[in-house]
């Protein structure tokens, strides 16, 4: 069917206008003519004080946020500005809204985002710099960031989050990072103050609040590479140790925003690794012991990426309902009832790998390698080790690998 003209096509009912704290003088003519015809303005009761005069009925956002879209959507039809932020899709109310929306029913006009102001006032090259939301996020997801003469822009909730954030870059070892705190960019109330995270001493911090982090310190940067050292995950001994983590991380092959299940998880290394491939890919891990999938869990959330999901049972039970994932590994209790129940679930095209070691597990993933294909691979690997007065090589438990495509 060809496109409506113009003159035909629905006109919006929802205009999302991005607001800074220089409120209705910052406005763009587009945002103005929407709130000048608005039959309704609905926003937090901070951005709602920010316009001065307002002639139609005003509705303040609720909290939690979520409580809001009902309201909003109750008024489809009448002709309404919604006020977000700055850029309402850059960490913004914007997409948590229109994904309950045809296209044709919103349109948007955003204001410089609060990252734009805080690289205008430093004169940084926002390209250059990680950008996080932090406001009901861990500050831990900044682990994988943190790294000497590392930068990065992070918008939080208030002068409490802000204290949060400087002691814990001063555990993780990064405590002479420098801290530019700036408060309500762009309005009246803008205030900009620095301090060495260990000696951030200010407490009077208003909101709206970004800080803008110089990392500096000793603390250990985390690798970009896959085969992060085993060190730092805690484990029972339970965990597919570095150098076959990075050989199976190959092989798995995370494309951004993808799906992994982790079946028999262990310490989550590898959903972990996955998740830190790319911030759009998803896991899934699953993992029979309580006590290893809370360690599992905590790991994650150490490490940056407390959105692994895990699942406390055994497969091929705890297989979750609804779509498949892109990728599967199958690192412990592996058998053939699994692999069984697995490959029936599994989409076409979708990636698995599975590890044995153990002669039984060996001899099954063989079998199914001569049935089904794909790669077979043995990792044999060893490490130098004292050997009287000299060295010699002390060889670990051979791997083997099978990888196929569906």
């Amino acid at each position: 069917m060809a496109e409506l003209a113009p003159a035909f096509r629905q006109a919006p009912w929802l205009t999302i206008v991005g607001i800074g704290e220089d409120g209705l003088d910052g406005l763009s003519a587009a945002s103005r003519e929407a709130l000048a015809g608005a039959d309704l303005v609905m926003g937090s009761a901070r951005h709602l004080s920010l316009l001065l005069a307002i002639s139609c009925r005003t509705l303040e956002w609720p909290v939690p946020f979520a409580d809001g879209i009902a309201a909003l959507l109750a008024h489809r039809g009448s002709r309404v500005v919604m006020l977000a932020s700055g850029d309402p899709f850059w960490f913004g109310a914007g997409s948590s809204v229109t994904r309950h929306l045809e296209r044709h029913e919103w349109v948007a006009h955003p204001a410089p985002s609060t990252f734009s102001l805080v690289a205008a006032r430093l004169g940084w090259a926002l390209q250059d710099i990680a950008c996080h939301g932090l406001h009901a996020a861990p500050v831990a997801r900044l682990r994988p960031h943190l790294a000497a003469g590392a930068r990065a822009i992070v918008l939080l909730r208030d002068g409490a989050a802000v204290a949060e954030l400087a002691a814990w870059l001063a555990g993780q070892g990064f405590g002479a990072s420098r801290l530019h705190v700036l408060e309500a960019l762009g309005g009246p109330r803008e205030r900009i103050r620095n301090a060495r995270a260990d000696a951030l001493d200010f407490t009077d911090i208003a909101h709206p609040v970004a800080v803008a982090l110089e990392c500096a310190g000793e603390g250990p940067a985390m690798q970009r590479t896959a085969g992060l050292p085993d060190e730092m995950f805690d484990h029972d001994g339970q965990i597919t140790k570095r150098p076959v983590r990075a050989l199976t991380l190959s092989a798995l092959a995370p494309r951004p925003g993808e799906c992994l299940w982790d079946i028999g998880a262990g310490s989550g290394s590898i959903g972990i690794e996955w998740l830190l491939a790319h911030p759009a890919n998803r896991a899934l891990a699953i993992e029979a012991d309580p006590a290893r999938a809370e360690r599992a869990r905590a790991n994650a959330r150490a490490l940056g990426v407390d959105r692994l999901e895990i699942v406390t049972g055994a497969a091929p039970d705890a297989l979750p309902d609804g779509p498949g994932p892109d990728a599967v590994f199958i690192g412990g209790g592996l058998s053939q009832t699994l692999l069984e129940a697995v490959w029936t679930r599994l989409p076409a095209a979708t990636r698995l790998v599975a590890n044995a070691v153990t002669l039984e597990s060996e001899a099954l993933v063989a079998q199914w390698h001569a049935e089904r294909g794909g790669t077979l691979l043995r990792i044999e690997l060893a490490d130098a080790a004292p050997l009287g007065d000299r060295r010699g090589w002390k060889a670990r438990y051979p791997v083997v690998q099978w990888s196929v495509v569906l």
